[in-house]
């Protein structure tokens, strides 16, 4: 009995062709941006878990509903601080880190 062959291209596959292996300058920036849209995401995520709108959560740490979004939709960078104040105090919650060299 015959195989079809797959052609289904994972999603590293599919980054090594279009952007290079690890360790190349435009593979590195790739993922640096993914991880600046991830945190977006996930307060995105976290906010509406605790039922709040962008506009209630910046009153709750002291920012405009305009910074919320623009931090949910990747536009503009957060300081670790205020990523802080923004899970501890506007979410309840904590921030945890991790370093991986």
């Amino acid at each position: 009995m015959k195989t079809k062959k797959s052609n289904t291209t994972t999603l590293e596959q599919f980054k090594d062709k279009h952007y290079g292996k690890h360790g190349t300058a435009e593979r590195d920036a790739l993922e640096a941006g993914y991880e600046t849209f991830k945190l977006g995401a996930l307060l995105h995520e976290a906010r509406l878990e605790k039922g709040l709108t962008q506009e209630e959560l910046a009153e709750k740490v002291g920012t405009t509903k305009s910074y919320i979004s623009k931090i949910e939709n990747d536009v503009k960078e957060v300081r670790l601080s205020t990523l802080q104040r923004i899970v501890e105090v506007g979410l309840g919650g904590r921030v945890k880190l991790s370093i991986q060299v």
